[in-house]
């Protein structure tokens, strides 16, 4: 049996961005990263220096996801950046990462979040969960409509990041996965509707 994908965000779930800027949540530590400027000049020809970016991580979170029975993956606009900067800190090893390509960015018309269809794709039926702070309901109907396995939209309040509860709530459902899997061993696949399991 596969485990189910865990599809990680960084900046809500694990950098709590939108705490006050002045009280570093109690656990975090505080990280500096450069910021590479794809435009080094502002119109007018001169140069721009960037502030490095500040993002607060707790290290305990790394174990504590790697105690989860899911298959990490990066699910975050630092694509392989989460890599090199965030999975040392975390005790990660070096995880795989969904390429949004042309979505990266992207508003869609139909207000589904630009990361819903890639992450749909890159788990292509498998079982996944999924912690954001940007889901809606529209992400919900989507991946209800197309994918073809249970899929968790765990949202992540951005001025908190992960807590106990949601690391039980990723329990709960990575167990349920596990049951429903021995349940499709049990019958066979022709004994079982598939479905999300939201």
């Amino acid at each position: 049996m596969n485990r189910p994908l865990l599809f990680l965000d960084v900046d809500g779930p694990l950098n709590p961005y939108a705490a006050k800027p002045e009280k570093r949540p109690d656990g975090y530590i505080t990280l500096r990263v450069p910021q590479e400027s794809g435009t080094p000049r502002e119109p007018g020809g001169l140069s721009v220096r960037r502030r490095p970016l500040r993002v607060w991580l707790n290290p305990e979170h790394g174990q504590a996801l790697l105690r989860l029975d899911y298959e990490l993956c990066w699910a975050t606009t630092w694509i392989d950046d989460a890599n090199r900067w965030i999975a040392p800190v975390l005790g990660l090893p070096e995880l795989p990462f969904v390429e949004f390509g042309d979505a990266l960015l992207q508003e869609r018309p139909d207000g589904v979040h630009w990361k819903t269809g890639p992450l749909v794709d890159y788990a292509n039926g498998r079982s996944f969960a999924w912690v954001d702070d940007e889901q809606s309901d529209l992400d919900e109907g989507y991946v209800t409509a197309h994918h073809r396995g249970p899929g968790l939209l765990h949202h992540v309040n951005p001025r908190i990041g992960l807590r106990d509860d949601d690391f039980r709530t990723l329990t709960d459902f990575a167990d349920s996965q596990v049951a429903r899997s021995k349940a499709i061993e049990a019958t066979g696949p022709q004994g079982n509707e598939s479905g999300t399991g939201h």
